[in-house]
């Protein structure tokens, strides 16, 4: 009986989390974005990206989650912690999607990939800087630039670590949690990679050159975005 209760509360929890993350991260943002880049620009194996992305991610929320269970949470709740966050991850996307557009327009983005024949003749264009190379790193510090990722840990994450009483005591009910919650980001960042790598990798240069330049804008207007609306908050 004991562990039918251990098992059927370990499933409850995955699959609860499970589906909040999976719901979550389902919504755009600039991490989907992200995703669709490096997933496009990849050589081979770009289906892969969402994983080594969402272990970047994962690692984060890793830290978040301790910090949340050693009290942290009202750090995140303060309006001037959230308005700088907003503020310095609103210019970091920003920048992320001018330099998508500055490479467009340069003329420095590989498109050896949209035509195996141009392969060789491409190989000296491929540009040195692509935005965040490492789809790991990268996976951390466009999370981190995201402030509505804070403030969902910081009011949904919390609270649904204090509605199953989570903690390092409970550590069965902590380990579903974590790798519920990262299941579901990464099914639906698997999926994202894969469709990317396969069916927009068959596009014409000009296609997709506009498909970069639209990610660029969207990039730069959610940072724009981030760094104003925390102000509209009350205090």
């Amino acid at each position: 009986m004991t562990d039918f209760n251990f098992f059927s509360t370990f499933w409850m929890i995955f699959s609860f989390s499970f589906l909040v993350a999976l719901t979550g991260s389902m919504a755009p943002g600039p991490l989907f974005t992200y995703t669709i880049i490096k997933s496009v620009q990849a050589k081979k194996r770009g289906y892969l990206m969402g994983l080594w992305i969402i272990i970047g991610h994962a690692l984060l929320e890793m830290v978040i989650i301790i910090f949340l269970l050693l009290g942290f949470s009202f750090v995140l709740q303060n309006i001037i912690v959230v308005r700088s966050i907003g503020i310095v991850g609103g210019l970091i996307l920003i920048s992320f999607g001018a330099s998508i557009i500055r490479d467009v327009y340069r003329g420095s983005v590989s498109t050896s990939f949209l035509d195996s024949a141009q392969s060789s003749e491409e190989k000296s264009t491929i540009p040195k800087q692509k935005g965040i190379r490492n789809p790991v790193i990268g996976g951390i510090v466009v999370s981190m630039a995201n402030p509505y990722w804070w403030v969902w840990w910081a009011t949904i994450g919390f609270a649904f670590i204090l509605q199953f009483d989570i903690s390092f005591r409970q550590w069965p009910k902590l380990i579903a949690f974590f790798l519920g919650h990262e299941a579901g980001d990464l099914i639906w960042y698997l999926f994202v990679s894969t469709l990317a790598f396969l069916g927009l990798r068959h596009l014409n240069k000009k296609v997709y050159y506009g498909i970069l330049i639209l990610c660029g804008i969207f990039m730069i207007l959610f940072g724009i975005y981030m760094g104003v609306s925390p102000f509209f908050k009350g205090g």
